[in-house]
This record gives structure tokens, C-alpha cells and sequence, in this order.
């Protein structure tokens, strides 16, 4: 049977029931901050009228815009079974280095290797059971590693292939995985592929990249690059214009050549026979570009804030392209030069494992919602093992650069509406900070973490949720000691170019410098990526840190944190011991606990006879404690009484 395509004859019910429908009509929401309750009240009007009442806004062309996207995927999200035997990955706890600012072993004060293979202890002894580095490929670092010139070397400042190899073996002697952030829909602009094709447009580099004749002038379309201005620049050697959708040197690939692909796949072979255990792929849901790179919608963009996103954040190749590169590059042909130990239940370690035959990926995929994440991520689909849903990291109305206080509920509704869609096949990853956002326990506390107890509070509140909730935890460095955003006082301390950029780009538009400075306070990424802090002086390197940090509080170091059992990171070892003890905690079943209450952020995990409750006062003030049926005891916070302290959480046993 044919399926029926929509039209501007559809309601918009009709509409929200299909998937794409669902993720647009959700985003656009999300970004406007409208009402949830208007979905459903709307239910009955047809896309047509919507498009005529809302053309004086929007200029026209949404709806057929909207069509496009839905009518051009046909799947629809599994509702399989749950894969058995469980894969690794779903019961474990990723920590993220971000290794330019992880540990200096040679005091040149930027991170390197040999910095990551001494504190690998540190890792291990927290619990964690894989290691993601961001890039640590050769590199100008236009934007910091994010430009790869050559995908089979180390940049220099990080050290070698043999430091790399070292670095393998470490985690897996102690029971940890490794995956590296591959970079592959773009590449620098001194990568060689780049060079031949720019020396020879005509060659068979020439269509690596989006190299188009034109004008200088005038670029052949309006999208905007993510870090300011034109995503056009023109090659005066090349006598064409090349497509960035990021900085000037981060020149777009074209994965519709097959040569494009089969590097891509060789190079994630040859790193794999070396021992790495999969990838986290950057921005890998842009790596689809419509055909003809037609003009993006300026209201959507003046909505999104960059021009020309509907027509590369979900490409009409995208799935043909992901299951071609786990087919053809994740899956093992050789076997590697090492693999991890077993981590038993009560943290000892075994003897080393088999190869896994397919390497672990993990897609960053800026703008996909819930139901295109089952799409390119469900088990049996043959592409993404997990992707990385933005959505949870601002309120609704809100980016990362608007200064406001976040509310808490937020998170719960969206755990919530998560935890209802997803069917067995289906698995998220659960995560709060990483490398391009600044530190979510500032966002939290709303200037109140300043006071030390508050900082640990939130610390741990926020860690319980993370470590407990169902899903695939991603820590990023720091996380586990607390870490907030820094005290920058001007854009010269910065080293972030989109924040940088950003900075530059709301000068020259008129901004008031004060109101542009507090923007790009509040949402750099430079608050996440200054150097760690081993030390209550800072102990990360020997020389001037390549960033600066601000945050020089007592208590807050590592060598304190680690010392202190009533710690944040204590906190996070012993969460993590927990859930390693205890598979309810990892794999079980989640039901929530008084759902309607904002502050009462509470839920079961069961499997079995074993059932835990997780509670969590969300907010600064003291709330009555809810009623729970049960013998209910303790095992991490407490005592759990009558009322729950302001941030306080607790993880008990239900008998």
C-alpha cells in the first residue's frame, strides 16, 4: 500500500503524528517558546490556512518547506525488541577529555597524551568505563583540533602516534574503552585532499569539497556559517567559491563522492585495527546536503539564528550514508592490537575481552529531535548506536547565549516525554556538559553555586539524575568536581572563535558593548574547556595555561575532591560503583514517581525483585517529601526525612 504523503490539505494532527512532523512542530516550539498546549488545540486546523495567516511573518514557503522534510522520509522509528546480549556501551559511564585542557605532562601549558596516560588512574579509580577524547588529529587549530589536516597523525602539541598507542593500551589494561571525536564533515583547509583540490578543481580531488563557479562578489546561496558571516568563501587560487559551514578553514566535504566515503571509512578501519573502540562523529548529521544547495528560509533562519539549516540537518542521504560507513569502516575486518579487560560487578578486573565487531558510534547531532533520533539511532536500523539531543540544554525561548535562570522542571518534562516515546530498540545518551557549552551546574544555580555548599549540593543532585537515569551517562572533565563557569572579564582572555566571532560580528551590527559582552559571558565555550584543576593551585601544567581559568575555590581541586569522602566526586564514585553493583540502575525499567510535581524530580528504577527510588529536590527551598508506598532505606543521602533539604537527593532501596 502506498503511503499517503501530506499536504496543505493535512491538519496539523495530522502532521505531529508523523515523526519529521513531530521533531519540526517540537523545535519550533522549543525555539519560540509558545505554549506546548497549542500543539493539541490546533489539532484540527489544515497546514494550508496556517500557511496563509502566518505568511505576513514569515514571508511564505514554511509549509511547503515543512513538506518537503516530512514527505521525504519514509520510515518510521522501530518498536523492536531490546538487543541481547546487552551491548557494552548501554551500561556504561563515558567521560569526555578534553585533552588540550586535561593534563600538560611537559609544561608547554597545552594538555597532551602523555598528560592523558598519567592521570589514567584517576579515571579509572572514579569507575568509568570509556575514554572520548576530542580531536587530537594534526591540526592548525583554527578551531581547536575541529579542523583536521591529516587524519593518521597526531598534532604536534599532543604528541605521537606511538604516545596514542600507549594511550590505547592504558585503558585497556584498566578495563576502559577509547573512542576518538572524528571529524568528517569537514576538514582544514591544509588538509591534502583540500590543497590538490584547490591545485586542480578539475581533478580527482576537485570533487572531495563544494568548489562552484560564480561571481566573487556574490555567494551561491545565503547560508550562514555557525561561527559568523557568509558559509561562503572565495578560493582565488581555485577561481571558486567553497563551502564552510563553520570557520573559514573548515571546508565542507561532499560525501556524495564515493571516493569521499571510501576515505572516510578506510581511515576509521585504520584507527580501529589500531585499537581505538569507536567514534563520536561530529556534527554527522550534516554530512547530507540537499541537492542544488538551494537558499535557506530567512525567517527560519532569523528562528534558528543561522540561515540554510533545513536543508543539511537532515539530508535526504543521511541514513544511506551512516549505514555505508558502519558497514564499510566500523566493522571489523582485523583484529586490534589490544582490547579491554573485563570489569567485573565489584570492580576488579579480568581477563582481556574479544574484539567488538562493530566499533561503537555515537553521533553529535545539532537540531534532531526525539523521533528522528529513534530514526538514525534505533537498534536494528543499521547506523548510529547513540546520538546526542541537544534539546535538554537550554528552557524553551532560550539559547545558550541568552543570560536567564534556568528552570528545572524543564529537565524533568524532557527525561519524561523522552521516556515515553522510546520503545525497547531505542536507548539515549544522557548528558549535561561537554567541550561547546558552558558548565550546567552555573546554569542551575543561578549565581547561588558561590556558596560552597550549594555548589556541592547542586554537584551531586545533578550527578544522581545523570548517573540513575536511563540511558548512557556522557561526564565531561570537571563534571565530577563541581566545575562552574569562570570570571572572564573581557574578549581577550578568550580563545573560543565562535565566541570570539560571535563577539566581533555584534560590534559591527551596533550592539551596545556591555549587552555583547554579557552574551558572550554567558554562553563561550571557553567556561567548559579551561585546563582542569588537579590542584588548589591549578596543577595542570608546569607553564602559563594556553586558557586561563577563574575558579581558584577551596575544596574544589581534584587532590581535595578526591580526599574528601563527603565530596562531589565521591559522590560520583560511589554513584558509579553503585550502578556497576546493581543492573537496575543500568538496564532496568524507569516509572515515574509523582510526576506532576515541578520540584519533586523522582522515579523507580526496577529489574527484577530489585527496585531502587531516586529522589531529588530540584529546587532552593525545603519541600515536604512526598508519600511513597514501601520500606524504603537509604543507601546514598539521607536520612531521608519528612522534608527535603534545598538540592538534596537520595537513592534508596524499595522493599
Amino acid at each position: 500500500m502506498a503511503r499517503k504523503l501530506l499536504t496543505p490539505k493535512s491538519t496539523v494532527a495530522s502532521l505531529y503524528r508523523n515523526p519529521v512532523g513531530r521533531d519540526v512542530v517540537d523545535k519550533l516550539f522549543l525555539q519560540t517558546g509558545l505554549p506546548r498546549r497549542l500543539i493539541y488545540t490546533m489539532g484540527f486546523l489544515r497546514l494550508g490556512w496556517i500557511e496563509k495567516a502566518t505568511a505576513p511573518v514569515t514571508g511564505g514557503g514554511m509549509v511547503d518547506m515543512v513538506l518537503t522534510l516530512v514527505n521525504g522520509e519514509p520510515d518510521r522509528p522501530l518498536k523492536g525488541r531490546a538487543p541481547h546480549p546487552t551491548p557494552w556501551w548501554r551500561e556504561a559511564v563515558i567521560y569526555q577529555v578534553y585533552p588540550r585542557s586535561f593534563a600538560d605532562s611537559n609544561g608547554d601549558g597545552v594538555g597532551d597524551i602523555r598528560g592523558i596516560v598519567g592521570k589514567l588512574d584517576y579515571l579509572a579509580d572514579l569507575g568509568v568505563d570509556c575514554v572520548w577524547l576530542s580531536p587530537v588529529f594534526a591540526s592548525p587549530n583554527v578551531d581547536m583540533g575541529y579542523d583536521v589536516s591529516d587524519y593518521r597523525d597526531i598534532m604536534a602539541e599532543m604528541g605521537t602516534l606511538e604516545d596514542m598507542d600507549d594511550l590505547i593500551k592504558g585503558c585497556h589494561d584498566r578495563g576502559m574503552r577509547l573512542i576518538l571525536d572524528l571529524v568528517v564533515n569537514h576538514t582544514s583547509d591544509q588538509h591534502e585532499w583540500f590543497r590538490q583540490a584547490v591545485a586542480d578543481p578539475e581533478g580527482p580531488y576537485g570533487d572531495y569539497y563544494f568548489m562552484v563557479d560564480g561571481d566573487p562578489g556574490t555567494p551561491p546561496n545565503n547560508w550562514t556559517s555557525f561561527f559568523s558571516g557568509s558559509a561562503w568563501g572565495w578560493n582565488e587560487e581555485a577561481g571558486k567559491w567553497v563551502l564552510h559551514l563553520f570557520a573559514d578553514g573548515q571546508m565542507d566535504l561532499n560525501w556524495e563522492s564515493d571516493s569521499v566515503r571510501d576515505e572516510v571509512a578506510d581511515i576509521v578501519s585504520w584507527w580501529m585495527k589500531r585499537g581505538i573502540d569507536g567514534f563520536r562523529l561530529d556534527v554527522i548529521n550534516y554530512i547530507s546536503k540537499r541537492h542544488g544547495l538551494p537558499d535557506g528560509h530567512p525567517f527560519i533562519g532569523k528562528l534558528l539564528e543561522f540561515i540554510g539549516v533545513e536543508h543539511f540537518f537532515y539530508g535526504p542521504r543521511l541514513h544511506e550514508f551512516l549505514r555505508g560507513l558502519r558497514r564499510e569502516g566500523f566493522t571489523r575486518r582485523e583484529a586490534p592490537a589490544s582490547t579491554p579487560r573485563r570489569r567485573l560487578p565489584d570492580g576488579t578486573l579480568g581477563e582481556p575481552q574479544g574484539p567488538d565487531m562493530i566499533g561503537f558510534m555515537v553521533g553529535e547531532t545539532p537540531g534532531i529531535g526525539m523521533e528522528l533520533g529513534r530514526l538514525l539511532s534505533g537498534y536494528g536500523r543499521g547506523e548510529l548506536d547513540l546520538i546526542f539531543n541537544f534539546d535538554v540544554l537550554d528552557n524553551p525561548g532560550h539559547v545558550r547565549w541568552d543570560l536567564y535562570d534556568y528552570q528545572l522542571w524543564y529537565l524533568k518534562r524532557f527525561y519524561r516525554a523522552y521516556d515515553k516515546h522510546l520503545a525497547p530498540s531505542d536507548w539515549i545518551a544522557v548528558f549535561l556538559d561537554n567541550h561547546d557549552n558552558p558548565r550546567m551546574l552555573s546554569k542551575f544555580a543561578h549565581g547561588k553555586e558561590s556558596d560552597p555548599a550549594v555548589r556541592t549540593a547542586i554537584g551531586k543532585m545533578l550527578a544522581t539524575i545523570q548517573l540513575t537515569m536511563r540511558g548512557t551517562p556522557f561526564l565531561f572533565q570537571g563534571q565530577e568536581l563541581a566545575a562552574i563557569n569562570h570570571a572572564f572579564e573581557d574578549v581577550e582572555q578568550l580563545r573560543d572563535v565562535e565566541s570570539i566571532n560571535r563577539h566581533a560580528s555584534l560590534l559591527a551590527d551596533g550592539m551596545d558593548p556591555k549587552k555583547a559582552w554579557a552574551q558572550i559571558l554567558a554562553g563561550s565555550r571557553d567556561h567548559s574547556r579551561v585546563p582542569m584543576r588537579w590542584t588548589p593551585d591549578g596543577g595542570f601544567s608546569d607553564g602559563p595555561a594556553w586558557l586561563a581559568g577563574t575558579d581558584t575555590v577551596e575544596g574544589f581541586s581534584a587532590e581535595e575532591q578526591v580526599a574528601d569522602p563527603d565530596s562531589v566526586y565521591s559522590w560520583h564514585k560511589d554513584l558509579i560503583s553503585l550502578r556497576r553493583r546493581h543492573r537496575a540502575l543500568t538496564i532496568g525499567s524507569l516509572k515515574w514517581v509523582h510526576k506532576r510535581n515541578r520540584f519533586y524530580f523522582a522515579y523507580q528504577r526496577k529489574l527484577g525483585g530489585e527496585v531502587f527510588l531516586i529522589e531529588c529536590n530540584t529546587s532552593d527551598k525545603r519541600r515536604k517529601r512526598p508519600h511513597v508506598a514501601g520500606r524504603i532505606v537509604p543507601v546514598m543521602g539521607g536520612p531521608r526525612g519528612r522534608w527535603m533539604e534545598p538540592w538534596e537527593a537520595t537513592v534508596s532501596r524499595v522493599y
